[in-house]
């Protein structure tokens, strides 16, 4: 069924993460709560998308702009409470008129409210007549949480927020979700008349609930998944979600044939593919839009971000941002390959080499303790210890070009823009300023000086 309006709530503080940013603003597997609340709504396809916002509204609202150029921005005013911020997104959406349908309304602490849950509700909604029906769920430890009390034949009585239940009332485990769906001319009539007389003194959404019954039918439709449901409210329930979500993700590869040696330590954001066969050794990083190829090895100890591992290659106790390594190279160990690199197949970035934007061919190595950035290098070369491309005059960044079946000696400087030629051989410790032809072997001098019977001058 379609959706008239679609109301998210992120005008909270959320006070219990205890920090400077809003925590619809926090992120949970490489996205903000927000980000993935709004993504799962608008796949209903919602004739308008409407935030709330209230705490650094326009921070949260930059956000969601960001996220969704033509989603609705309503800012809510001094006054508390989640029926309040209803009533401020209505008074916005009937502006131009009173809406016909359903209003779909969700808070955005939910990093993990997926779209099917939500279409369910929806399709219960409908099927069942309702004015008003609100998405329930059953926890063994509901506390926190508002109480769906029902009647003896199951029908919705109220919600019951916890400060102002009574002991029998905080026993029941169905709770409130804060997700509710209703009719656009009900919602309109049952936040006409909301007050603070409450424990919060906040204008509750949920009393909206017992209007809505008085004047027609108020249903529950319980998550299939509990975990879909779960609300983020300090950093310790955050690092449960997200711990609870992250197994999951991790069995689900495991079931498309993947090789996890410890789900524990590895953490893979839900944008991430892996082929089959691969294999992810303990204390890895998958993030981003990440993709690991068939066979290949990552780990131990390794962070993916946006990267592309091709089928059969290792990267080993490094980190690799935005690159591309080619099919069968060998990565690592401690090897940092900044963004923009694109490394052959069967080459190399050994121990303690850094790459930016830099283009590697197949089969050429960088062995070890070596930097290269802002240059190409053709295939089958190798680069000795301890080279550098020195890219940088200060203003500009200069190209380094180096081309196939090169072999460069240890310690070389190469003080770019340069181009070095095919088949050239460097000496030891060389500084290469200008270009070198094809076929051809560089060195320049480094005089040695001797000084006999030397103290440093605190001995003298």
């Amino acid at each position: 069924m379609t959706v008239t309006a679609a109301i998210v709530l992120a005008a909270g503080e959320g006070t219990r993460m205890r920090s400077s940013k809003p925590k619809v603003l926090h992120t949970f597997a490489g996205k903000t709560f927000l980000e993935r609340v709004m993504s799962s709504v608008e796949a209903l396809g919602p004739a308008t998308l409407t935030v709330v916002v209230r705490h650094q509204g326009e921070r949260v609202a930059e956000a969601a702009r960001g996220y969704d150029p033509d989603v609705t921005i309503v800012e809510q005013d001094d006054i508390p409470g989640t029926g309040r911020a209803v009533q401020c997104a209505m008074r916005q959406l009937t502006a131009g008129g009173d809406l016909d349908g359903d209003v779909l309304i969700t808070a955005s602490d939910m990093p993990l409210l997926d779209t099917g849950t939500l279409r369910a509700l929806l399709d219960y909604h409908a099927a069942s007549g309702d004015d008003a029906t609100v998405l329930t769920t059953v926890l063994d430890d509901p506390t926190g949480y508002g109480r769906i009390i029902r009647a003896p034949d199951g029908d919705v009585l109220k919600i019951v927020e916890q400060k102002d239940a009574n002991s029998s009332e905080l026993a029941v485990r169905e709770v409130n979700t804060s997700v509710y769906v209703f009719d656009a001319h009900a919602l309109a009539a049952a936040i006409a008349d909301l007050d603070a007389d409450n424990a919060q003194g906040e204008f509750y959404l949920t009393d909206a609930l017992k209007a809505a019954k008085a004047s027609g039918k108020v249903g529950a439709f319980a998550a299939p998944d509990p975990l879909s449901v779960e609300g983020v409210n300090d950093r310790v329930q955050l690092a449960a979600l997200a711990r609870a979500h992250n197994l999951r993700v991790c069995e689900y590869w495991m079931h498309e044939g993947v090789t996890i040696l410890d789900p524990s330590t590895t953490w893979i954001e839900d944008d991430v593919t892996i082929g089959r066969d691969a294999t992810i050794l303990p204390g890895c990083f998958l993030q981003g839009g990440t993709a690991v190829g068939e066979e290949a090895v990552v780990g131990p100890y390794t962070t993916l971000i946006d990267a592309t591992v091709d089928a059969g290659a290792h990267v080993e106790r490094s980190r690799v941002q935005e690159s591309h390594i080619g099919r069968d190279a060998n990565i690592g160990p401690w090897t940092y390959l900044r963004p923009g690199n694109e490394l052959g197949e069967g080459s190399k970035a050994g121990a303690f080499v850094e790459m930016k934007k830099a283009h590697i061919g197949d089969g050429t190595k960088v062995p070890h303790l070596s930097y290269v950035g802002d240059a190409d290098l053709g295939e089958r070369t190798n680069i000795g210890g301890g080279t550098i491309t020195a890219n940088y005059d200060g203003v500009h960044k200069n190209h380094t070009t180096i081309g196939s079946d090169v072999h460069i000696g240890a310690g070389n400087l190469f003080v770019a823009p340069v181009e070095v030629g095919d088949h050239v051989t460097s000496g030891a410790g060389s500084v290469i300023r200008h270009d070198v032809p094809d076929d051809a072997m560089v060195y320049s001098e480094n005089t040695q000086h001797i000084v006999q019977h030397w103290k440093p001058a605190w001995e003298r």
